[in-house]
């Protein structure tokens, strides 16, 4: 068994983390404070192939797969948890669900350019009524010729306000739903009918925009239906699995970047004649985030190998993502009481830390559905 990372890795590690340095680390507090990633450092994300690492060069990726993706989206995630996320919802959900179903025109079409960072994605599942509900699903989509009829209403969508795509679930056969009667269809910006509400305001996350997406008589061609007819619910599984990987990633990264924060405060502050690094107490706290993010990061790359070597992986990434997520709420958590009353103002970063973090245990499909599905195999298969 061999658990190192390839020199392809480590030099996207460097590469990366160099990048997030001095370009996005600078700006995170702005981002935060804005609610707004600039323009410029999206252009800059595009640039330097962060939005096309998993997918193959012919494609305008990088070929470095799950496992370099997550490495990127690692480092990403210590600097800025809201441009952790625009790339993850982007890449692991909207443009995956391109890449895993859609057809050789559509890649050359629109997956080349979401690659390459020229156009953006989004990924239009969640409804007042359905979240991890496909069988409530009310947006429909109408035969019409060639075309399809959208209508419909999407809510929290990230990147809904910039996209330019937007890969989008609506009922095709109401008898069928979620059984054979949801389609996976591609979105332009700019459709008649197609209208982008106002953005969310978010406790945490702030810099990464999230808004209801509305679809009125909205006229899709037919080439634009990704896999199946009646297969969409089948996409956005596939792709919901990519994306908790990147999700687990992002943990992984915002737990390593508090741990580093709170290790340097304890060792400078100074209580009862010497630093708090010294207290037993505070000891057993950094102690336990130290092992928590062992068990975070053994797991991720474990499971991101599987995804690369084409094993199923669904149990597993759900693990992934309910465990990475509660572990970092965790983690922050201490790193709060670490810090103590500084820890909690908002001039320092680990209190954004703490509040970017909470969503983690909600997107991606709660946590709860996450047990439901690990349940579900376990069961089906006897044992572990």
């Amino acid at each position: 068994m061999d658990f190192t990372f390839s020199e392809e890795h480590n030099i996207l590690r460097e590469t990366a983390r160099r990048f997030a340095d001095a370009e996005i680390r600078p700006l995170a507090d702005k981002i935060d404070k804005e609610g707004h990633i600039p323009e410029e450092l999206i252009k800059k994300l595009g640039e330097n192939g962060f939005f096309g690492i998993p997918f193959p060069p012919e494609y305008g990726g990088a070929g470095i797969g799950e496992i370099g993706y997550c490495v990127m989206l690692e480092e990403i995630a210590r600097a800025c948890g809201s441009t952790t996320v625009l790339i993850g919802a982007h890449t692991s959900i909207a443009s995956m669900a391109i890449f895993l179903d859609g057809t050789e025109e559509q890649k050359k079409r629109f997956l080349t350019s979401m690659a390459q960072g020229k156009k953006i994605g989004a990924y239009a599942l969640s409804e007042p009524n359905a979240g991890s509900d496909p069988a409530s699903m009310e947006t429909s989509a109408v035969r019409d010729g060639n075309d399809w009829i959208l209508n419909g209403t999407k809510i929290y969508i990230t990147n809904g306000d910039i996209a330019d795509l937007i890969v989008t679930f609506a009922v095709t056969d109401r008898a069928l739903r979620g059984r054979g009667g949801i389609t996976a269809f591609i979105v332009e910006k700019g459709t008649k009918g197609y209208s982008v509400g106002k953005k969310d305001q978010k406790m945490g996350i702030r810099g990464s925009g999230s808004v209801e997406l509305s679809f009125q008589d909205v006229r899709v061609p037919n080439e634009n239906v990704i896999g199946q007819v009646g297969a969409g619910f089948k996409t956005a599984l596939k792709s919901l699995d990519r994306g908790r990987l990147g999700l687990g990633a992002g943990c992984v990264g915002a737990a390593k970047e508090v741990l580093a924060l709170s290790i340097k405060h304890a060792a400078q502050r100074t209580q009862f004649g010497g630093p708090i690094a010294e207290f037993e107490g505070v000891q057993w706290m950094l102690a336990e985030m130290g092992a928590q993010i062992y068990a975070m990061e053994s797991m991720l790359y474990r499971t991101a190998w599987m995804c690369d070597q084409k094993l199923n992986f669904s149990r597993e990434t759900a693990v992934v993502k309910m465990m990475c997520s509660e572990m970092l709420d965790d983690i922050v958590d201490k790193a709060v009481q670490v810090h103590g009353g500084i820890g909690y103002m908002a001039d320092y970063p680990v209190e954004r830390f703490y509040r970017d973090s909470r969503i983690n245990r909600i997107f991606e499909g709660t946590n709860e559905i996450q047990r439901v599905i690990i349940a579900r195999d376990l069961i089906k298969k006897g044992s572990y």
